[in-house]
């Protein structure tokens, strides 16, 4: 299980103080995919940072299976799994021992590691590509090998940000049955993607951010009722319309570019 319990994050800047994420609390259990959400400079990403352990947060905390990022931050980090648009493939191994090296960065066992890699390579159709060389692979082909690096350590609880990103229709379809691979591992997921409709069909439960905040959470239908919108594309142009879009507290520092 995921928790974060009132994270908040400031950054000085030179025209003043941002806030980033302010008083941000939610819950994922085992089996569920959450979808966090929100316009671009929503505090998403500085989110998923302060929960990886890569930015320390002004006050608050998260929790991973009884661990908490302000006592044991190396606990967390070893029972989180983390994918993103960018896959970061060693282009110079094998795909087989890039896993296989990820997995000891993780001190999971040789034989157990051995034992992750044969059924994940056949859960994500990779065993072809084990012996090849990482940098010669299709985008398609990385993304799935990404996949597969994230659950090497068997960690249970998965981020996954903007995982379709860049990715065709065929290699949108991968990630929809991993998701459901996680799902059905009973691993507690968050998603944070642009996409919409896909997360739509893809979350359980969803958390909507805006400048910090977050300002709607529950299923689909629990969200509808709370804020009148049929969709979420609605419930984004709604929280966009809100003055003032150049305030400070829009923007998010660690947000890409």
């Amino acid at each position: 299980m995921l928790e974060t319990c009132d994270l908040h994050k400031r950054f000085q800047l030179e025209r003043g103080v941002l806030t980033a994420v302010e008083g941000l609390s939610f819950a994922v259990s085992p089996g569920e995919v959450y979808g966090l959400m929100g316009p671009n400079g929503a505090g998403k990403t500085t989110t998923l940072r302060m929960i990886l352990g890569l930015l320390d947060p002004d006050r608050g905390y998260a929790q991973v299976d009884g661990f908490r990022t302000d006592a044991d931050p190396d606990a967390v980090k070893s029972r989180l799994g983390f994918v993103s648009a960018s896959d970061g493939v060693y282009p110079w191994l094998t795909v087989r021992e890039m896993l296989l090296y990820f997995a000891d960065l993780y001190d999971v066992r040789p034989s157990q590691a051995e034992q992750n890699l044969a059924a994940l390579a056949q859960v994500m159709d990779i065993e072809d590509l084990l012996d090849r060389r990482a940098g010669a692979l299709s985008t398609g082909q990385r993304q799935r090998v990404t996949l597969v690096r994230g659950l090497i350590h068997d960690p249970p609880v998965m981020l996954l940000d903007e995982p379709t990103r860049g990715l065709d229709v065929v290699g949108s379809q991968t990630i929809f049955r991993y998701i459901d691979h996680l799902r059905s591992l009973g691993k507690a997921v968050v998603v944070c993607t642009h996409r919409l409709d896909e997360a739509e069909r893809l979350c359980d439960r969803f958390g909507l951010l805006h400048r910090g905040r977050l300002r709607y959470e529950g299923t689909l239908e629990q969200i509808r009722q709370h804020s009148g919108k049929r969709s979420l594309v609605e419930m984004f142009v709604d929280l966009l319309d809100e003055p003032d879009a150049a305030d400070p507290q829009a923007f998010d520092p660690a947000a890409p570019a």
